[in-house]
C-alpha cells in the first residue's frame, strides 16, 4: 500500500493536535499548582504581616529561645523543618546549595553546633541535627 503525501499530512497533523492537548492540559496543572503555591505564599505573608503588627519579641516567650536574626542561620532552620528528619552538615550544605568543599561543610558544623548551644536544634546522634520534637 502507498502512503500518498496526504496520508502523511494527515499524520503530522494528528500526531501535533495529540501532542499539543497532551501540552495543554500539562499547562492546566502546572498553573493550577502555581495558583495553589501562591495562594500559600499570599497566607504567609499575611501570617508575617499579623505577626509584626503583634510585636511579639520571641525572646518574651517563656520557654523559647529567641531565633537568630542571621539570614544564614534562619536558611538552617527552615531546611531542617522541610526535612522532617535529622540531617548531616553536608546534607545541609546540599539542601541550601552550598558547595561541598570542606571548609563549607566545616562551617555549616560550626553554625549547627551554635544552635545546639542555644537550644534551637538538637544533636542526639553524633553528626545529625534536627529541630527539636514538639
Amino acid at each position: 500500500m502507498t502512503r500518498t503525501i496526504l496520508d502523511l499530512v494527515a499524520e503530522r497533523e494528528q500526531l501535533l493536535r495529540t501532542h499539543t492537548d497532551y501540552l495543554r492540559v500539562q499547562i492546566e496543572q502546572i498553573t493550577a499548582e502555581a495558583a495553589e503555591l501562591e495562594a500559600e505564599l499570599a497566607d504567609l505573608a499575611i501570617t508575617r504581616k499579623v505577626l509584626l503588627s503583634l510585636e511579639i519579641d520571641q525572646a518574651e516567650i517563656p520557654g523559647q529561645p529567641a531565633l537568630p536574626e542571621n539570614p544564614a542561620c534562619q536558611h538552617i532552620l527552615a531546611a531542617l523543618a522541610d526535612a522532617g528528619g535529622p540531617l548531616r552538615a553536608k546534607d545541609l550544605c546540599h539542601a541550601l546549595d552550598l558547595g561541598l568543599e570542606p571548609k563549607n561543610i566545616e562551617g555549616m558544623r560550626a553554625k549547627l553546633k551554635r544552635l545546639v548551644a542555644r537550644s534551637l536544634i538538637t544533636e542526639d546522634v553524633p553528626g545529625q541535627f534536627a529541630l527539636h520534637h514538639q
